[in-house]
């Protein structure tokens, strides 16, 4: 890149609302950036004509030469990213970075802040996690994706899409992978510099093979460039991670922001965010005024005070926008105390966090991977459902520390999620574990049994009293899983254990003096069912 700043070539994907890609396009070029528009084939061709006209004189805009119709889950997003692709790269020899955008998005920090990021650090942004390996996909497909062809849409055929799945299934009609390929999944919504821009693009022209095979799969937005990338650049130069905020946007479904959600946005750590609402005007307006900003200077005019708090707080710990992105790497941070109640009996957990929330500081979120309800903040719609909150657990865990203003956090998980609380303890943040240990007596084992649906109500008595000392083995398995994990920070309290006991372990848990610690071991009820 030598010594030249950052230029943007942002790719933008659209298919509606052509006012607002006009003015997209207008704020991104004013700051020396670039613009390639591909507008989806499908759209209405006057909104199409409107925004060739309106843009007709701006040199800094290029539009894709050929308009694909795009469907969701189609090779045609893909399709219709890579011609936008080659036309910015045709067009603008100087852009150093190659952005994806859609025209849902917009920014929210200035180009100033965006353009010391990107010469920050020599490395691309896009997530790339191993297919087969990784939990990215929560639910649905996920082999089938790729071994079956999919020629069909499944929005909008869905007997097709289906009937043409099942044949090839009935038939075995597999098919492999490319042999030197490792398939990788993540959000398509990525950062790359020219010189891999221009790789990936000599790999689509050099393996039609690859080619044909990802133009078959289901979703490619989330696997091409995911796998492509990692292939053709050396993994220390790759950040895992987007530059977008979208965090929530499940299958299509992603939040929409509004007027209030401003300073949610502005305290993220990333450069743009999606959806923003068209109906939005008020947010569009301050966060099209912040990408022209410079300095500290944002022109807002008598609407700073969000932003004037958000800046000066910050600067008190000498930063202007909070950890940079390029430093976080994914993390929950490593000047973070993340403390993890483990409970089998749900009540008990929640007695504890009730107690931690009275007798102390320290913020306590429930089982906020299990229950819709877990005495979580309001983030702006960002936590409404659990399978969104699973989806994305760091990113929410990250703007629960932020929320809070604290630097320790805790939450509750059941001891069955072995996997998540060995990915969280693996992570740079101090993580600790709180085993609540519990006596499982026969009323609450039928309790247990009828909530994970082991049995129903027609099921036999004696079926039932079979069952029993299966499940209490298994439950107490759980728990003696957890303890032979010899996790560092590693506590446990039980309710046939000293209070002395209880008091010293809760004390070391949450850095407690004795007695704070001794009103959380002695709170009403606590083991109690």
């Amino acid at each position: 890149m030598g010594n030249e700043m950052a230029r943007i070539a942002f790719i933008l994907l659209c298919h509606k609302d052509p006012e607002g890609v006009v003015a997209q396009a207008r704020r991104l070029t004013a700051s020396g950036d670039y613009v390639a528009i591909h507008f989806d084939g499908r759209a209405n061709p006057r909104d199409y004509e409107l925004i060739r006209a309106a843009l007709a004189d701006n040199a800094s805009v290029v539009f894709a030469q050929r308009r694909w119709k795009c469907g969701w889950g189609e090779w045609s997003l893909v399709g219709a990213t890579l011609e936008a692709v080659r036309a910015a790269v045709a067009a603008f020899p100087r852009a150093t970075h190659f952005y994806m955008l859609s025209g849902d998005c917009m920014p929210i920090k200035s180009a100033e802040y965006a353009h010391g990021l990107l010469d920050g650090e020599d490395c691309d942004y896009i997530e790339s996690f191993d297919f087969f390996e990784s939990d990215w996909i929560k639910t649905g497909f996920k082999e089938e994706r790729l071994v079956y062809r999919h020629w069909f849409n499944e929005r909008t055929q869905k007997w097709l899409f289906y009937a043409s799945y099942d044949l090839q299934k009935r038939f075995g009609l597999r098919r492999r992978v490319p042999a030197d390929i490792q398939v990788m999944i993540g959000s398509q919504w990525w950062c790359l510099r020219r010189l891999t821009v221009e790789k990936v693009l000599d790999f689509c022209a050099s393996r039609p093979d690859v080619m044909r095979f990802f133009s078959t799969t289901w979703i490619p937005d989330e696997t091409f460039f995911q796998t492509v990338v990692p292939h053709v650049v050396p993994r220390r130069e790759i950040r895992t991670r987007t530059l977008t905020y979208l965090i929530f946007t499940d299958y299509g479904m992603p939040v929409t922001f509004y007027n209030d959600h401003y300073d949610l946005l502005m305290g993220q750590n990333y450069l743009f965010a999606r959806k923003i609402s068209p109906e939005a005007i008020r947010l569009r307006e301050r966060l099209g005024a912040l990408w022209a900003a410079s300095g500290v200077h944002f022109p807002i005019s008598n609407e700073a005070t969000g932003l004037f708090r958000f800046l000066t707080g910050r600067g008190r710990v000498g930063r202007r926008f909070g950890q940079r992105f390029w430093e976080a790497e994914g993390s929950l941070g490593r000047d973070n105390t993340l403390l993890l109640v483990v409970a089998k009996k749900w009540h008990v957990a929640k007695r504890l966090t009730a107690a931690i929330r009275a007798h102390t500081p320290i913020p306590a979120v429930d089982y906020l991977f299990n229950e819709p309800e877990a005495h979580l903040p309001d983030l702006g719609g960002v936590e409404t459902t659990v399978e969104k909150r699973d989806r994305h657990r760091r990113a929410l865990i990250r703007l629960l520390f932020q929320h809070f203003e604290s630097n320790r956090l805790v939450l509750c998980l059941d001891p069955s999620a072995l996997y998540l609380i060995q990915d969280l303890t693996s992570d740079k943040a101090d993580t600790r574990v709180l085993l609540v240990d519990s006596e499982f007596d026969d009323d609450y084992l039928r309790g247990h049994i009828a909530r994970v649906g082991l049995a129903g109500s027609e099921t036999a008595p004696e079926v039932i009293e079979r069952l029993l000392p299966m499940v209490r083995a298994d439950l107490e398995h759980e728990a003696e899983r957890l303890r032979d994990m010899d996790f560092p920070g590693f506590h446990s309290i039980a309710p046939w254990r000293p209070v002395a006991e209880n008091t010293a372990q809760l004390a070391r848990f949450l850095d407690l003096p004795a007695e704070t610690a001794l009103a959380l071991a002695r709170t009403d009820h606590l083991f109690s069912d």
